[in-house]
């Protein structure tokens, strides 16, 4: 019996250590550390509260018991009166004798006939840089002494109505103006300028009435517009016609006849070709500077005796002929005799084309008043 528990012993040890290494838990692989997490950044504070920044806090009283508070009423300057940049909404009340009123760069959105009432001797208006939508009747037309009125940089989708008779200046541009009501030039026949420039005034606007009116236009400036014919009905005491950024593709053969004073054109980046440019188009007496830059050009068009600045860079022009475009060939013995004979073209752009230095000789030889060619 002894001898049997002896052999039994070992099979007793062996059975305790599995059940033993049974209960012991299985050694596990250590998870790694979580990465910490990023700082979640708070939400960027507004710059203004609302849509509009509020108004500034009134000056010091001034020498002027009139004088709106918002506004500044210099003591050595008593007819003007300056509004401008003051983050206003509406325009205060003016003085009777205020003659220079400014009011750009603020948040006006809307003109009160009220506000005007007692302005009855404004020269001077600068609305630049506002929300302006429309004008009413009533505001302007009572001015009769309104000579410059700047509404540049605002939202107005048509051409006022009702403009006071003494305008010298009217600049609009930078507007969403589509539409030019009938007759509204009819009684501005002291108009100098009009600035219509960066709109969207598109063909179908320009009649021979559209501008009836104006007799003594001498600038007028459609440039950026949507337009891509030449604006009829334009007035024949124009001196300055500027036409740029538009996609005016051809120009009709007579279209410059009638206009005796006309000294500037500028017809930058349209799409001109040689198809819609006549060839003796720009021969116009009395014009100074011709500016056809970034257009389709392949040739040199004929230019009068009188042009002193003649603008053909980047188009795609190959070659020029100085014999073919030259006004009038000017023998030595007229140079020095009759110099009022010679061509007066003193500035030529023609780099960004297909041309390659040298200038040609003829060139010079027509051109002897040549001070600058860029090729």
């Amino acid at each position: 019996m002894k001898y049997f528990f002896i052999l039994l012993l070992p099979l007793i040890l062996l059975l305790f250590s599995e059940v033993d290494g049974q209960r012991r838990p299985k050694p596990t692989k250590a998870k790694p550390p979580k990465p910490p997490k990023k700082p979640t950044r708070p939400p960027p504070e507004p710059v203004e509260p609302t849509d509009l920044p509020p108004p500034l806090p009134f000056g010091p009283p001034s020498v002027f018991p009139d004088c709106p508070r918002e506004c500044f009423c210099p003591p050595d300057f008593p007819s003007a009166l300056y509004c401008d940049s003051r983050n206003l909404r509406k325009v205060p009340i003016i003085p009777a004798r205020t003659r220079y009123l400014y009011l750009q760069n603020n948040f006006i959105d809307d003109l009160q006939e009220e506000s005007f009432r007692n302005a009855t001797e404004i020269k001077w208006i600068n609305l630049d840089n506002n929300r302006i939508k429309r004008v009413e009747r009533g505001i302007l037309e009572k001015m009769d002494n309104l000579t410059f009125l700047y509404m540049e940089r605002n939202q107005l989708k048509e051409l006022p109505a009702f403009l006071p008779a003494h305008l010298e200046q009217l600049k609009l541009s930078r507007n969403q103006i589509s539409k030019i009501p009938a007759g509204v030039f009819n009684k501005l026949e002291h108009l100098l300028l009009l600035d219509l420039h960066h709109n969207k005034l598109s063909d179908g606007i320009f009649n021979k009435n559209t501008f009836k009116g104006l007799k003594n236009l001498m600038q007028l400036n459609l440039a950026h517009n949507i337009l891509r014919k030449m604006p009829s009905g334009v007035p024949n005491t124009i001196h300055q016609l500027f036409l740029d950024r538009n996609n005016i593709e051809e120009i009709p053969d007579d279209y410059f006849k009638d206009f005796p004073n006309l000294a500037f054109i500028r017809l930058n980046y349209n799409q001109l070709s040689d198809k819609g440019t006549p060839k003796n188009i720009f021969n116009v007496s009395n014009l100074l500077v011709l500016q056809l830059s970034h257009n389709r050009l392949t040739t040199v068009p004929l230019i009068s005796p009188t042009l002193e600045h003649l603008y053909l860079n980047d188009n795609v022009i190959e070659k020029v002929n100085g014999t073919e475009i030259c006004p009038s060939m000017v023998s030595f013995e007229v140079f020095s005799s009759e110099p009022e004979k010679i061509p007066r073209l003193r500035y030529l752009r023609l780099d960004g084309n297909q041309l390659k230095p040298p200038i040609p000789l003829d060139l010079m030889l027509c051109f002897r008043l040549l001070q600058s060619v860029i090729i």
